[in-house]
């Protein structure tokens, strides 16, 4: 058995068990925690990919396993952490069986992940700039919502509004089955030529990050699919 094969999935799996993680402090009224796992799934699902390159390592499986995975981290992870803000809102109640409906809007954001993810797999197009915006980035932003609000002392007073949280989840599914273009941080080399777009993203995030911390987080996503919007089609 050659063990190098299996590194990548275990890494994967990491990135899975983030995701189960992620629920499980939900369920027990940790969104702040919740959303921290999000990003460590995202260094997961950022390091299976580099591991498989490094060590060669590519295999069927193994791309299915981290679809199945991005599924759960970032799919279903940021449905039920916009359920939980919307919960927190003021907004029209309308129950079924015991359950107030309208937050369930919220699992719209796992329902267009996993189509995300699915064309994702059968389009051999999306090298340098992906079609539609990555699971991962969506999850990202909506995880940077718990985290910012909690900065700024409104984390369970609904300061987000329900409204607007639905727009976040419409716009988000959206954009993950749209054809707009999303540049992805791929390089060929490390040189400003032909890298402006992103070296100009990350100094802006960093700058961002230093000075407001996590309140900054939510607008640097925002940043991201501006400046998609706008080059993305340009960086194929």
């Amino acid at each position: 058995m050659n063990l190098k094969q299996h590194i990548p999935n275990a890494i994967t799996c990491g990135n899975l068990v983030s995701g189960c993680l992620s629920v499980l402090f939900l369920a027990h009224d940790m969104p702040v925690k919740a959303a921290i796992m999000v990003f460590v799934a995202g260094l997961f699902d950022f390091f299976d990919g580099f591991s498989a390159r490094l060590l060669n390592a590519h295999s069927p499986i193994g791309a299915d396993l981290d679809s199945l995975s991005d599924v759960v981290s970032f799919g279903v992870v940021p449905g039920f952490i916009m359920h939980w803000l919307m919960c927190r809102t003021a907004h029209p109640e309308i129950a079924l069986l015991g359950l107030d409906l309208l937050p369930c809007i919220a699992f719209m954001l796992p329902v267009f992940s996993a189509l995300r993810l699915a064309r994702f797999n059968i389009d051999d197009t999306q090298k340098t700039t992906f079609r539609g915006i990555p699971a991962p980035g969506m999850a990202i932003f909506v995880a940077s919502l718990p985290l910012a609000l909690s900065q700024v002392g409104h984390l369970t007073d609904g300061a987000l509004g329900f409204w607007q949280s639905v727009g976040i989840v419409l716009i988000f599914s959206f954009m993950m089955v749209s054809n707009l273009r999303f540049f992805s941080f791929k390089m060929n080399s490390a040189k400003w030529k032909g890298n402006e777009v992103r070296w100009l993203f990350l100094l802006v995030a960093v700058v961002g990050l230093a000075f407001f911390r996590l309140v900054a987080l939510p607008f640097i996503m925002m940043l991201y699919v501006m400046l998609s919007v706008f080059f993305g089609g340009k960086m194929e």
